[in-house]
């Protein structure tokens, strides 16, 4: 059995780290990008999210960036009660996820 290094182990930590962490946005640092017409209005995209699922309920949504890119993360009751979520690309507006949760 191969022993990895303390050092060796504390980066390959660090590496798996960076990939899976998201950075939430607050609510001034999206409205700033909204203002810059860097995000588009999370209530267009919430349309668009509630259009997918009709008569489903809002329960969260968060703006983060991954990856230098913002996903508004956004989580959904349907009418057969089931927990959705949906990563929505805030520039595009493009669907990157929809998974029960």
């Amino acid at each position: 059995m191969k022993v990895l290094s303390f050092s060796r182990m504390a980066l390959l930590l660090l590496a798996f780290c960076s990939v899976v962490m998201a950075r939430d946005l607050d609510q001034d640092e999206a409205l700033r990008l909204r203002q810059q017409g860097v995000i588009l209005p999370l209530e267009q995209l919430l349309q668009q999210a509630l259009e997918r699922y009709p008569g489903s309920k809002l329960l969260e949504a968060e703006l983060e960036e991954k990856h230098g890119v913002y996903i508004y993360e956004v989580e959904l009751l349907t009418t057969d009660g089931v927990v959705r979520e949906l990563d929505i690309e805030a520039a595009t507006g493009r669907l990157l996820k929809d998974k029960e949760d």
